[in-house]
């Protein structure tokens, strides 16, 4: 009748997008190898993080080294007096001597046969007088200690008492060139946990595609909604899925740099409440860290969802997604690279490039305090989510319904096969 409205048959674009949204986003949430998913980098993380705090305690152990000295036993006593003297002027930058044998007169001595014997940390040998010291070490040991055994040679031959006059310190928290290094730091871990987070979870898109193909899930639900929608929801739905992952990796990385705080030797002794502050602050840059992640994941994960349409099987799966995967690794070593020549042209090109411009520009937002590039780099980068997207869309109408090649024999034997019309 004319008086009644037309029901509409199918849903629109963006309600069934939604709609596989949410059931991809629940059917992974609640599966019971998502939280083996999410356990997966804590458990290297707790490990690193442990490790790093024995590792510090073997260091702390085994750091000292010592310069055996073998001399007549006047000059034994006139060079330790003389290191003792020094001592509280130079503190850590003196090295430490020990006694390795008082030579008799007219005794000669092996200092390379003496070095060559494990003798506790003994990592050189200083034979000869005060006035001519002979120090026997390595090319590099040699080099960082012949300035103080210079020096203490020459106070040992000193005969008055010199006068070290007291230095007066003023402590500061950092100093430009401090700053500078601590936000290189803090670029570089930041490329590689966006590098490493994306690699990981774009991962996941893969394998959910290749494995409702085999099941045939995919063509049931490519014939009850656009195949547009099918491409857009599993993408957001992912996304959705890594931003669950990612809060809870924050929020235990956050209670384990609070752990590491109240026990300091966990880290090896490293201030984790004095971390560098990024050049546009914690809070913006933060910010500007999930947007350039949101940017990055988009744009491979639309490349990764496409491979898996393409692949019929796990092992064409894995042979696409290689050059894809080795693409980033060439992308993210680019952008590293790039923060060694600020405003240069290696910089800029990877600001442009579409691939690498996330990393670029997270890197940029902890070294510079400049904004407006940012809103440019963004809308640069939104550009190409959308070419990304709507390009991966179309490829994937077109492949997601084939499980693979068909047979040349099998095609011609179907032609034959098929009734002539008359």
């Amino acid at each position: 009748m004319s008086g009644e409205a037309t029901p509409k048959s199918r849903l629109s674009l963006w309600q069934a997008a939604w709609v596989i949204a949410r059931r991809d986003f629940v059917a992974i949430l609640f599966s019971r190898y998502f939280i083996f998913f999410l356990l997966g980098p804590l458990f290297p993380l707790v490990i690193g993080t442990l490790a790093a705090g024995v590792g510090q305690r073997v260091d702390d152990a085994t750091a000292q080294t010592d310069i055996a000295v073998a001399m007549a036993p006047a000059d034994v006593d006139a060079m330790l007096r003389a290191q003792g003297a020094l001592q509280p002027t130079l503190g850590p930058t003196l090295p430490h001597m020990v006694v390795l044998r008082r030579l008799a007169p007219g005794e000669r001595f092996d200092a390379r046969a003496a070095l060559s014997r494990p003798r506790g940390n003994i990592a050189a040998v200083l034979t000869g007088t005060p006035a001519h010291p002979v120090l026997t070490a390595t090319a590099r040991r040699a080099e960082e200690w012949k300035g103080a055994v210079s020096l203490i040679a020459a106070r040992a031959l000193a005969k008055d008492e010199p006068v070290y006059p007291g230095v007066q310190t003023v402590g500061v928290k950092s100093s430009g060139a401090s700053q500078r290094v601590g936000r290189v730091h803090t670029a570089q871990v930041s490329l590689t946990l966006l590098f490493i987070v994306t690699i990981f979870l774009t991962g996941m898109v893969m394998s959910t595609l290749i494995e409702e193909k085999a099941n045939k899930i995919i063509e049931i639900l490519a014939a009850a909604i656009p195949v547009d929608a099918l491409f857009f929801g599993k993408l957001f739905a992912m996304f959705l899925v890594s931003m669950v992952g990612i809060t809870v990796w924050v929020t235990a990385i956050g209670g384990l740099i609070e752990l590491a705080g109240m026990n300091p030797a966990m880290l090896g002794g490293f201030d984790v409440h004095n971390l560098p502050t990024p050049g546009v602050g914690w809070p913006l840059y933060l910010g500007l860290a999930v947007i350039y992640f949101t940017m990055n994941y988009l744009v491979i994960g639309s490349v990764f969802l496409t491979i898996g349409s393409i692949a019929a099987t796990v092992r064409e799966v894995q042979t696409l997604s290689m050059p894809a995967t080795m693409a980033q690794i060439v992308v993210f070593f680019v952008a590293t690279l790039a923060l060694v020549d600020p405003g240069g042209p290696l910089e800029v090109v990877a600001i442009l490039f579409p691939l690498s411009s996330p990393y670029a520009m997270l890197a940029r937002a902890a070294i510079e305090d400049s904004l407006w590039p940012h809103l440019l780099a963004i809308g640069w980068q939104a550009l190409w989510v959308v070419l990304f997207i709507r390009g991966g869309a179309s490829l994937f109408r077109r492949k997601v319904m084939k499980s693979g090649p068909q047979p040349l024999k099998l095609r011609r034997r179907d032609r034959r096969a098929a009734p002539e019309v008359a």
